[in-house]
């Protein structure tokens, strides 16, 4: 009785916030098992890359904000990257293939993108500092998961991806600037972000490197 008390007072306390942002560790998780399951890695290494990927970008935003990441005091942080995992693990490879991956990445980044902005406000931080660290807390969870897999960090690909999430932090800053209430304030920035970054998946839509400018200023090189 005592454990189901306790499972019950959490439940009370889930505010659509809390939703949101479990909802963003959900989806990063289930980024970070693909990954090592495309790999061909044990259950404990998908397990590891569900939790490294899912907190990343949070505990990095924890850290800068002199505060206990969050996940060592929320119950349910945990239980949702191993659910995460365990799904990954114990379903078919044929339910992950194309670009479930590349989706669910860009799920949790609009999400975090969105939700470290507005904590970052709440501790009194300066508005650019606070989408700059939104933008972090969006993209590191992804850029850890990339490092460990020795495979190219999704930051050094050409297509938008912090571009998405600094359009989502900046519309946080704005919307959350107008008393918007804060719910409909993340999920608006959190869609928009999550728009562009799928438009660069569907479209290949890609920023300029700086060969290509300067192929295009100076001529092709010889």
């Amino acid at each position: 009785m005592r454990v189901e008390g306790f499972l019950f007072e959490q439940l009370l306390m889930i505010t659509p916030v809390m939703i949101l942002e479990l909802a963003g560790v959900a989806v990063f998780a289930l980024s970070g098992a693909l990954v090592a399951a495309r790999l061909g890695q044990t259950l404990v290494t998908v397990c590891f890359f569900a939790l490294v990927t899912g907190v990343g970008g949070g505990s990095l935003r924890d850290i800068l904000l002199g505060t206990q990441a969050e996940w060592l005091s929320d119950p349910w942080v945990s239980a949702v990257i191993l659910a995460s995992a365990l799904l990954v693990w114990f379903t078919p490879e044929r339910w992950w293939r194309g670009q479930l991956l590349e989706w669910a990445d860009a799920a949790g980044l609009s999400a975090f993108a969105a939700l470290g902005t507005a904590k970052a406000l709440e501790f009194g931080v300066a508005p650019i500092p606070a989408v700059v660290l939104g933008v972090a807390s969006g993209c590191v969870g992804g850029i850890i998961r990339d490092v460990l897999a020795g495979q190219p960090s999704i930051l050094m690909r050409p297509e938008l991806y912090v571009t998405a999430a600094a359009l989502t932090s900046i519309l946080a800053l704005a919307a959350l600037a107008t008393d918007l209430p804060r719910l409909p304030a993340l999920l608006i920035a959190s869609a928009a972000g999550f728009a562009l970054r799928g438009a660069a998946l569907v479209w290949s839509i890609e920023l300029p490197s700086y060969g290509n400018k300067k192929a295009g200023r100076d001529g092709p090189p010889s």
